[in-house]
C-alpha cells in the first residue's frame, strides 16, 4: 500500500500506521512533528527492523517498537504503544531495572533466561533481555530494548513436543548417558515400571531395571556405549510382579566429532506375541503324534478310496469297450452288408463271364461285365467315404469356382430330386474362388442334395447359395481362424429336425432314415471333409420350417486360372516318342496294371517294388521323364523317395497314387510339379493325369 510522502514514518508496516494514527499530544513527546531529528532517525531504523526492538524515550520510557517487537509481547499490544514502560510491565520492569544495576541507564545491560509472567491471556516467557543507552551528545535521551525468546525455553519447548510425539507411540523410548543413567524418558516408562518420571530422571539402569536384568543385558549396554547397534528380546520386570517379554533395540548416539555420548532405548512389550509362541511351540511338539494318528486314519481313507476309484475305473473301461465294441459292430455290420451286396455283382458277375466264355457266348458277357464294374465302383465310393468320416482321405486342393461347379451340376440335381422339387440357385456374382478337393465337393454337394430330397417326400423347394464371408476374429464361426472363406449353402422346406436329431447329426451311423436306406455316414463324411480342407460345417433346422446346411471352405489366394478350351479326347491321350515313367508299387497286381497300361499307351515303364530299388534306377543314366509311386511304400516311403528322386533330377515331375496314407492327408503333402490320384482309378483317369504331369513339366 502506497503512503503520502508528506506522511511519517514513510514505511508501510503496521507499526508505521499506528505510529502516525496515535494521538502523540497526550504523551510527553508532544506532537509528532515536534520530535528531534535523532528520535525520528532512530524511529526509522527500527521500523525496518527485522529483529524485535522497542526505543523507551525520555526518563519516563516511552515506548516506541516494531512489528516483530508487537508480535513478541503479544496481549500487551497495542497498548503500550506510546505508554511509560513502567505502566505497561508493572513490578515486572522494577525488577529487570534492579537487575540491570539498578538506574545506571548509562550501561549496558543484557539478561538471560528471564521470565516474565503472562497477562491472563497468555503463558509465562521466557526472554533474552538487553538494554543499550541512548545518547544524544552528552546527554542519556533513553534506551534501546531488544527481546528474544530465550535458548533455554526453546529447548524446554522442544523437549515437550519431543515428549508429546514419544508419549503417543505406543513404546517405551528412553535415554541413556555414558554413565549408564536415564536423562530421558516417556510416559511408558512410568506405566510400566511404576515410578513417577522425576524419579528415574538421572536414576542408573541397574537401579530402575533391576539387577537380574541389567546383569542379563551388561554386554549389549557396552556394545550401545562402543557404537554398536543391538536389537534383542529380553524379559523384564513389571510393575505387577510379572516378568514381562519385551522387544529392546539399543540405539547408540554420537556427537558432532562422532564420540559416542549415550544411546537411545525402544522397548515394545511382547508378552502375547512371546506367549502366543509358548503355546505353538507345545503345540507343535505334540503335533508330531497327532498328525501320525491322522495320517494313518486317512491312509486307510485314501487307500478305501484307491480301490473304490479303481473298481469304478474297471467298470467304465469295461463300459468304454463294450460301446467300441458296438460302435465297430455297427460299423462292421453297415460295411460288411454293403461290401457284400458289391461283391455279389463283382463275384457273381465275373463267374458268369467265365462260364459264358467257356460255352462260346463272348458276345453276351458285356452286361456283366458293367454289372461288375458299377459294383467295384460304388465299393470304391463306399472307401473314401470311410476315409473321409476319419479325415484320412487324401485331398487334391486346388482353386475351385463354386459358381461354375454347382451350375455344371444343375441338371444331375435335377434329376436327382425329380419334378416335385423346386431348384433355385443364388449364387453371388464375383465370388471368390475356394480353395478345396472339387470331386470331393461335388460328392458333398450331391449327398447335401439327396438328403434334402429324403427330408421332402411330398415336394417342395431347394436352393444352392454361395457367398463371401470374412471373418474378423477367431472362433466367430466354430473353431475357424479369422481370414476369407466362401459358403456353400444348402436350403431346403421340408420336415426339418427336432434339436435331439440336430445334436446328434454329424454322430457317425447316426440315421433317421428306415434300415438299408442310409449307413449314417453322409453328414459324417461332409463334415470331416469340411474340417480336412480347414473349414467347417454349420446345420440350422427347425421342425415344420427346413434346413440348412452350410459350408464354409477357405478363400483361394491365387489369381483366378482361365478355364481350358479343349474338349475331351475321346481316346486316352498317348505317349510321346521315348517318354520314360517309372513305376514304384509294392502291390504286384497295382504295378502290373500300371505298367500294361503305360505301355498300352505308347510309353516305356520301368519298375521297382519298394524304394531303394527305385533310387538305384533314379542315380543311373537312365531317362526319366515321370515318377508315379505309391505313397505307403514299405520302408522309405513315396513322399521321401519323391525328395530323394529331385535331389538327383530337379524338377521331376511326381504322381503319388494312394488308398490310404496318413501323411497324404495332411495339407503341405504337394509341392510344385507334384500330384496325386486316389485308388482304386480309372485307367483313363490315370492315363490323363500322367499325360497332363508330363506336360506341365514339358511347358
Amino acid at each position: 500500500m502506497a503512503v503520502d510522502p508528506e506522511l511519517w514514518p514513510h514505511d508501510s508496516s503496521e507499526m508505521s500506521g499506528r505510529i502516525r494514527r496515535h494521538d502523540w499530544s497526550a504523551t510527553p513527546l508532544g506532537p509528532i512533528d515536534n520530535w528531534p531529528v535523532s528520535l525520528r532517525v532512530l524511529v526509522a531504523t527500527l521500523l525496518e527492523a527485522p529483529l524485535p526492538m522497542c526505543v523507551l524515550w525520555d526518563d519516563s520510557g516511552v515506548q516506541l517498537y516494531n512489528d516483530a517487537h508487537a508480535a513478541l509481547i503479544e496481549g500487551r499490544h497495542p497498548a503500550a504503544l506510546g505508554a511509560p514502560v513502567a505502566s505497561t510491565w508493572g513490578e515486572i520492569w522494577a525488577e529487570l531495572v534492579d537487575a540491570c544495576n539498578g538506574d545506571k541507564r548509562s550501561q549496558a545491560c543484557l539478561l538471560r533466561n528471564h521470565c516474565l509472567p503472562g497477562n491472563g491471556e497468555s503463558d509465562d516467557v521466557w526472554f533474552d533481555l538487553a538494554l543499550s543507552p541512548i545518547r544524544d551528545g552528552q546527554k542519556i535521551a533513553g534506551q534501546l530494548l531488544c527481546m528474544r525468546n530465550s535458548e533455554e525455553e526453546a529447548l524446554r519447548r522442544s523437549e515437550a513436543k519431543i515428549r508429546m510425539i514419544t508419549d503417543a507411540l505406543p513404546v517405551l523410548i528412553g535415554y541413556v548417558d555414558r554413565d549408564e543413567r536415564y536423562r530421558f524418558n516417556n510416559r511408558h516408562y512410568e506405566t510400566w515400571f511404576g515410578q513417577p518420571l522425576d524419579s528415574i530422571y538421572g536414576k542408573h539402569l541397574k537401579d530402575v531395571i533391576g539387577e537380574r536384568a541389567y546383569n542379563e543385558r551388561r554386554e549389549r549396554i557396552k556394545a550401545a556405549l562402543a557404537g554398536e547397534e543391538a536389537i534383542f528380546e529380553a524379559s523384564m520386570p513389571h510393575r505387577d510382579g510379572e516378568l514381562r517379554r519385551a522387544w529392546m533395540h539399543y540405539l547408540p548416539h554420537h556427537d558432532g566429532g562422532g564420540k559416542v555420548e549415550g544411546f537411545f532405548v525402544l522397548t515394545q512389550d511382547v508378552t502375547e506375541r512371546w506367549r502366543a509362541e509358548q503355546a505353538l511351540r507345545e503345540l507343535n511338539e505334540t503335533l508330531e503324534s497327532r498328525v501320525q494318528e491322522r495320517t494313518t486314519a486317512l491312509a486307510e481313507v485314501y487307500e478305501r478310496l484307491l480301490k473304490e476309484m479303481a473298481s469304478r475305473e474297471q467298470a467304465q473301461e469295461a463300459l468304454r469297450q463294450a460301446q467300441k465294441m458296438e460302435a465297430v459292430g455297427q460299423l462292421t455290420g453297415g460295411i460288411a452288408h454293403d461290401f457284400n451286396n458289391m461283391l455279389t455283382g463283382i463275384i457273381g458277375g465275373l463267374d458268369l463271364i467265365q462260364r459264358y466264355n467257356q460255352t462260346g457266348r463272348h458276345a453276351e458277357t458285356q452286361r456283366f461285365i458293367d454289372a461288375a464294374a458299377t459294383s467295384a465302383n460304388r465299393a470304391a465310393a463306399l472307401t473314401h467315404r470311410l476315409l473321409a468320416f476319419a479325415r484320412r482321405q487324401p485331398l487334391n486342393l486346388k482353386r475351385v469356382d463354386l459358381n461354375a461347379m454347382v451350375e455344371s451340376m444343375r441338371d444331375l440335381m435335377v434329376r436327382t430330386l425329380g419334378s416335385h422339387i423346386l431348384v433355385d440357385a443364388q449364387l453371388q456374382p464375383d465370388l471368390w474362388a475356394a480353395n478345396s478337393d472339387e470331386n470331393q465337393l461335388e460328392s458333398a454337394l450331391l449327398n447335401l442334395v439327396i438328403n434334402a430330397r429324403d427330408a421332402m417326400p411330398d415336394g417342395g423347394s431347394l436352393y444352392i447359395a454361395t457367398a463371401n464371408v470374412q471373418l474378423l476374429r477367431k472362433s466367430e464361426v466354430g473353431e475357424l481362424a479369422p481370414g476369407r472363406y466362401v459358403t456353400l449353402s444348402v436350403i431346403d422346406s421340408g420336415c426339418g429336425m427336432t434339436p435331439k436329431v440336430l445334436a446328434a447329426a454329424f454322430e457317425p451311423f447316426f440315421t433317421t432314415k428306415p434300415i438299408g436306406q442310409g449307413t449314417g455316414l453322409g453328414l459324417s463324411m461332409i463334415y470331416g471333409f469340411a474340417r480336412q480342407a480347414g473349414g467347417h460345417v454349420q446345420i440350422r433346422s427347425e421342425p415344420g420350417k427346413g434346413t440348412e446346411v452350410t459350408l464354409y471352405l477357405p478363400a483361394h489366394h491365387a489369381m483366378p486360372i482361365p478355364a481350358a478350351t479343349s474338349s475331351p479326347a475321346e481316346q486316352p491321350p498317348q505317349a510321346l516318342q521315348g517318354e520314360t515313367v517309372l513305376v514304384v508299387e509294392d502291390d504286384p497286381a497295382v504295378r502290373q496294371l500300371v505298367l500294361d497300361v503305360l505301355s498300352m499307351l505308347g510309353y516305356r515303364a520301368l519298375e521297382a517294388a519298394e524304394a531303394n530299388a527305385a533310387v538305384k534306377i533314379l542315380e543311373s543314366s537312365e531317362r526319366i521323364d515321370l515318377l508315379v509311386s505309391d505313397v505307403g511304400l514299405p520302408g522309405m516311403n513315396g513322399r521321401q523317395l519323391a525328395d530323394i528322386a529331385r535331389q538327383h533330377r530337379p524338377g521331376l515331375g511326381v504322381l503319388f497314387m494312394t488308398g490310404y496314407a496318413e501323411q497324404a492327408a495332411s495339407s503341405g503333402f504337394l509341392e510344385a510339379g507334384m500330384d496325386m490320384i486316389s485308388k482304386p482309378f480309372a485307367i483313363d483317369h490315370l492315363a490323363t493325369r500322367v499325360r497332363e504331369m508330363l506336360a506341365s513339366n514339358a511347358s
